[in-house]
């Protein structure tokens, strides 16, 4: 008789191997040596949380603040009605299941199986499970069903557990490779991960448990296995009422997710936005002091063992200035990515040891399993009886599954500022962007560095440790040695070449006109695979995106030119020049460098909402692309190729209230 291992991994798609690096493309090389440094250098100073059990009671409560943010859950959701209904129950032998659904939020459906010991002494209540659920495949049934032989163990031995399933491969689909394989890029900027949504649904199950009158709500644990195990460890950091967690296969940390590029094996919900760049163990310790067994495997590709160690030191760490260090443990089986008997003893034994009180070791955590592989599996409960809609028919019509990453983290809505607030207006907008989205940033990005050059009109500029750009010079006419202007294209190779002969076409006489190939275009472009999209995915980890690099990029370009034609204090003026996305990155650089004296702006994306539109994390937290254009006034701005007037109303308006109406040129598209 075979055991399946059942649902363990991500959901079947091609990807890279985590352990060969791209080297296909002239770009590979600089950007993964330049991830790997920033996650070293924010993986490092965990030792700040060390200093002393003061010091980190007194970061926590802002720690836990950061952490709900990063997962989209700041401000914490309404707690509205969860309208919780059992479609129907099953007896077992010993225990029973009711098939339950609740609603997370308003039309955001969880649903799950509720599995009850058979008899329950009036006024008795018992502990409780929140059983989170791996990436099982399980079709219309859901990926609870898979998870079983848990729920029937628990019940069988005096706990009330509830098996969830996940919003991807639950009865309601969601979607949990948005980035991974979707190019749903405005993730980054909506600051939505499907993390999030496990959490709350996580959190408002919870709630459901403890309104129970058999349940004791003093006794909660959360517990599950890969997807399950991260999710056990976003529930269990996000609320206190988790009494004691059990994470299987569940966290790696920076070094490994980016520098070993382990990302490429895990879907969306396995991470939140690294918006405060933390090193990642910061999300396990705020489930100190309460128990919890850190389980792997010791031949897990998707949860290396180097990392496990890094972890579990850590942890174990921050529990000792607790003075519990008995309170945190780790577990390593023997084996790949797979639940095993020793990791099902070592869970169950753990909850009963903090929930039961009764450390004794688990005998029969064999019972009821998956046996058989393929179309012979053969469940204790088949499957269909396990289903809470029980056909297609009584889904509801009003689900927000599908479509919960367009509602779930709720979009900005700026006024425009009254006459005399513009200023005002402008520089609390950018005070909440450098706080959520170029975090990253210094006060002021300085000039970059060139690099020798056999030619004086193409050079390689430096423009932070590690990253090098290239510049061309297109100006045709002759001009001074210190022009009085310098326009700046943003573009590579790729560019339109519309926009490259706009750029070369005459200027202003003794004008210099350059070209700034922002990291990953032209000469540094480098391998996109869909999936992994190992770049853009990393970038977020580390609390950046690959735009907000680019922004830093053409800010860098333009104070370096300012200083290569003309000796302070009198250095020539800079216009930017871009054309769709790059039109974009020149505003964010205006925003933030003050020496762009204008701005040309063709056909520029009007929202981050926008397919291939430029992102940064958060963004649309804060505010979208009319908002920032509208925050370079008093500054020349000229936008071609738009739509509508109707489109740049709003920048209009704040062109005006910056008493600026005349410096704003909108051309429409013809």
């Amino acid at each position: 008789m075979v055991v399946v291992m059942l649902g363990l991994t991500p959901a079947p798609c091609p990807a890279q191997e985590s352990g060969r690096p791209d080297r296909e493309a002239p770009g590979d090389e600089m950007i993964q040596a330049w991830l790997a440094d920033q996650a070293n250098r924010i993986h490092a100073p965990f030792t700040n949380d060390l200093q002393s059990l003061e010091d980190w009671r007194a970061r926590r409560p802002g720690y836990l603040k950061e952490y709900l943010y990063m997962l989209g859950l700041a401000p914490l959701p309404e707690r509205t009605p969860l309208h919780a209904t059992t479609t129907g129950t099953l007896d077992g032998d010993g225990y029973v299941v009711e098939m339950i659904h609740y609603q997370s939020r308003p039309r955001l459906y969880v649903t799950g199986n509720l599995y009850r010991p058979a008899r329950i002494a009036p006024g008795q209540r018992l502990p409780a499970v929140f059983y989170v659920c791996g990436h099982s495949y399980q079709g219309r049934s859901g990926n609870k069903t898979a998870y079983q032989s848990h729920g029937i163990w628990f019940a069988r031995h005096g706990y009330v557990c509830l098996v969830v399933d996940t919003l991807q491969l639950g009865e309601i689909a969601g979607v949990h490779h948005g980035t991974y394989r979707e190019e749903r890029w405005w993730w980054h900027s909506r600051g939505y991960t499907p993390a999030g949504v496990e959490c709350w649904n996580g959190i408002r199950g919870i709630d459901y448990l403890i309104s129970r009158p058999d349940v004791d709500p003093d006794r909660i644990a959360v517990t599950g296995i890969s997807g399950g195990g991260a999710a056990t460890f976003w529930i269990a950091a996000a609320d206190e009422r988790v009494t004691a967690a059990v994470p299987v296969s569940g966290m790696a940390d920076l070094p490994s997710y980016v520098n070993d590029r382990v990302v490429n094996e895990h879907c969306d919900c396995m991470f939140l936005y690294n918006t405060y760049q933390w090193p990642w163990t910061r999300i396990a310790c705020l489930i100190a002091p309460r128990p919890l067994l850190f389980t792997n495997s010791d031949q897990d590709g998707l949860f290396p063992m180097d990392a496990n160690d890094r972890v579990i030191s850590r942890l174990e760490r921050l529990y000792s200035l607790y003075g519990r260090s008995d309170f945190v443990d780790a577990m390593v089986s023997i084996g790949g990515h797979a639940y095993r008997r020793d990791l099902r003893q070592a869970a169950y034994r753990f909850i009963n040891t903090y929930l039961e009180q009764d450390p004794r070791e688990v005998m029969d955590s064999e019972r009821d399993l998956i046996t058989g592989q393929g179309d012979n599996r053969q469940y204790p409960i088949p499957m269909d009886q396990l289903r809470v809609f029980p056909s297609d028919a009584d889904l509801p019509a009003d689900e927000l599954n599908s479509t919960i990453d367009r509602h779930f983290v709720p979009m900005a809505e700026v006024a425009v500022p009254e006459p005399g607030q513009f200023e005002s207006w402008r520089e609390a907008l950018r005070s909440e962007l450098r706080r959520v989205s170029f975090r990253a940033f210094p006060e002021r990005v300085p000039a970059g560095r060139f690099r020798s050059s056999k030619s004086s009109s193409q050079l390689e500029l430096e423009t932070e440790p590690g990253i090098v750009i290239h510049l061309s010079e297109l100006s045709t006419a002759t001009f001074p040695e210190q022009p009085a202007r310098i326009v700046l294209g943003v573009g590579g190779a790729e560019a339109d070449p519309a926009f490259l002969d706009f750029l070369r076409s005459p200027w202003c006489p003794g004008d210099a006109v350059w070209l700034c190939e922002p990291r990953g275009l032209g000469a540094t472009r480098w391998t996109r695979r869909n999936p992994p999209n190992y770049v853009e995915r990393s970038h977020v980890l580390i609390g950046q995106t690959v735009d907000t690099g680019r922004v830093r990029d053409i800010i860098a370009t333009v104070r370096a030119l300012r200083q290569r034609y003309a000796d302070p204090p009198d250095p020539p003026s800079v216009v930017l020049v871009g054309c769709g996305a790059e039109a974009v990155l020149a505003a964010y650089a205006a925003l933030w460098e003050p020496d762009i004296e204008g701005l040309v702006l063709q056909h520029p994306m009007l929202t981050h909402m926008a397919p291939d539109a430029p992102q940064f994390l958060n963004v649309l937290r804060v505010c979208d692309v009319p908002d920032v254009l509208g925050m370079l006034a008093p500054r020349g701005l000229r936008i071609t190729g738009v739509p509508s007037g109707e489109a740049l109303a709003k920048t209009e308006s704040v062109y005006r209230a910056a008493g600026a109406a005349a410096r704003l040129q909108i051309e429409l598209e013809r």
